[in-house]
């Protein structure tokens, strides 16, 4: 039987670790494109507008001091309580934005992607990018009732070398959320549960990444639980979180051994949801 030849064959260019660079640079005004429409459609034809990037953390903190710190008497490390849970969630808020936005990317966007070309990875960059600038807003007012406690509190710091490392943490915990949200929105084209599974385990995550407690506390009072403790331990938004505050509250040193582990599990996080979503991106159109 005689075998087809044929003259041309089409096949894709890129093997799954491509993140190549040099078209996302090219498709830079459409990547712009789409983080101003994300910043502009997040809170359009609300009366508020951008002021709940403000008011959803101070609030949030509000209530946990009320809860965690005056009702349930959790101590904080000699850093008053209200800063102590702001820290923390602005740092978790970039997280869980960057996942539970990203983790939705083909689902969400199914429309265009079957429509017009463009390297799919673009969207849920352009996610982690607005959420990076509504991180940057939220840290700012943290920077303010932080000069506000130093300059009229009693509450004081000793500057250390620490800050050096903010930039790596925050490349980290994007990178992480990223790639978390990657690996997810590409099983939900098969697995739509994951969805309301996403929002639901972004919850509880939150209570076991030492948002709310120092990692110390959580250690002292819960050694019946060793399960528990090793996963709080062991969880790589926990590291992130406690060496934020160490960061920005100068609390002691960050020993290195922390930013190598936060960076290893984010890059590894990162590489293996990139390779998930180029293989769902060649597919997921005849799923979806």
């Amino acid at each position: 039987m005689k075998t087809d030849k044929w003259l041309f064959e089409i096949t894709p260019k890129k093997n799954l670790f491509d993140l190549n660079l040099k078209e996302i640079w090219q498709y830079r005004d459409l990547l712009l494109l789409f983080v101003k429409r994300d910043i502009i459609t997040l809170y359009k034809q609300t009366v508020l507008g951008p002021l709940w990037y403000i008011i959803q953390p101070l609030f949030t903190s509000v209530i946990f001091t009320l809860v965690f710190n005056n009702i349930a008497s959790i101590p904080t490390d000699n850093i008053p309580s209200f800063l102590f849970n702001l820290a923390g969630i602005t740092a978790w808020n970039y997280f869980k934005d960057c996942l539970t936005q990203t983790s939705d990317t083909f689902k969400k966007n199914e429309q265009i992607f079957g429509k017009v070309y463009f390297p799919r990875v673009i969207m849920p960059m352009s996610i982690v990018v607005s959420n990076l600038l509504k991180f940057g807003i939220q840290f700012l007012i943290f920077i303010g009732f932080y000069l506000y406690y130093v300059f009229y509190t009693k509450f004081t710091v000793e500057v250390n070398y620490n800050l050096i490392y903010l930039p790596v943490l925050i490349i980290s915990m994007g990178a992480l959320g990223l790639g978390l949200g990657m690996i997810i929105s590409s099983m939900v084209t098969k697995y739509r549960d994951l969805t309301f599974l996403v929002a639901f385990g972004v919850q509880l995550l939150m209570y076991l990444s030492a948002v709310v407690y120092p990692v110390e506390e959580a250690v002292s009072k819960m050694k019946d639980f060793p399960i528990a403790v090793k996963i709080i331990q062991y969880n790589p938004m926990t590291t992130i979180i406690d060496s934020f505050r160490k960061i920005v509250f100068f609390d002691g040193n960050i020993h290195i051994n922390q930013i190598l582990y936060m960076v290893l599990i984010s890059l590894v996080l990162f590489i293996l949801g990139l390779v998930i979503f180029n293989k769902t991106e060649k597919t997921f159109i005849d799923t979806i």
